[in-house]
């Protein structure tokens, strides 16, 4: 009996894994994404790191301030990234099973968008300004909001990853100072404190709270994901003898902390 069999060419492969990386980039939005990367894997790109010291003082009658803010920048050197995973079946599992496929394809874009995520919530953690404070009050995040270096907040979307188990005391402390707003609801949200929409990071340091903007890190992307198949007619004859089909997908980038003036480290030291 000759059994009929629905076969996946690349460019249904390629847009399957694709979508489900930009689904995940425009749900989040905490970077800037810039699709001009060319080069291989291994590869050195030079990026240009800008840094601002500090300098808010507090005042008496009669004094001024004896510092003033600086902006630098320093070259940091980084490499080109090659992420890649592998999904394998049997012929006779995707006869069996219609789902196996479009769900195995789909999780290859949420793996590799897991993947590039968690090399751009390591570029956050790079900030250089801090703000240490003894609990979770509204002070605390005016003050690191202050640190960004912003002329004026309005419009300007400030985020902060927080980790689910800081999150009792961080509602003791700010009690009603933590808004609901419905605009900004989507998985991980939790409130918005002074300007800071705060959502909730499984690999949050507990007891440390980065804030920032999408300018201070940048997801420097190879547009598209490369699929490679091996699959009927192409496969080695181990692989045929099995009835065995794999596909790969690639993708080329590299996260990097670009504008450390625009995020902030917030240490709690006790309570």
């Amino acid at each position: 009996m000759a059994f009929t069999h629905t076969i996946y060419d690349n460019f249904f492969l390629s847009n399957e894994v694709e979508d489900q990386y930009n689904s995940h980039l425009d749900l989040q939005q905490f970077c800037t994404v810039d699709n001009s990367l060319v080069g291989q894997p291994g590869m050195k790109r030079k990026i240009n790191v800008y840094k601002a010291t500090d300098g808010t003082e507090k005042l008496t009658m009669g004094n001024g301030n004896t510092k003033t803010i600086q902006v630098s920048y320093t070259e940091e050197e980084y490499e080109i990234l090659l992420a890649q995973n592998r999904f394998e079946y049997y012929d006779e599992q995707a006869m069996t099973d219609p789902m196996l496929v479009p769900v195995g394809v789909r999780h290859m874009g949420t793996d590799m968008f897991n993947t590039v995520n968690k090399d751009i919530f390591a570029e956050f953690n790079k900030a250089t300004l801090s703000v240490t404070a003894t609990d979770y009050g509204f002070g605390t995040f005016a003050d690191a909001v202050a640190k960004l270096n912003l002329e004026q907040i309005e419009g300007v979307s400030i985020f902060g990853f927080v980790n689910a188990a800081d999150m009792a005391s961080i509602r003791k402390a700010l009690k009603e100072d933590l808004k609901y707003v419905e605009s900004f609801a989507r998985t991980g949200y939790v409130g918005t404190v002074a300007g800071v929409n705060l959502y909730t990071k499984k690999d949050a340091v507990t007891g440390t709270i980065i804030i920032g903007t999408r300018e201070a890190v940048t997801l420097f992307n190879k547009e598209g994901v490369e699929i490679e198949q091996v699959l009927v007619n192409n496969r080695s004859e181990t692989a045929a003898n099995t009835r065995l089909n794999t596909i790969f997908s690639r993708k080329y980038y590299l996260a990097a902390l670009t504008d450390a003036t625009k995020a902030v480290k917030i240490t709690i030291s006790g309570e």
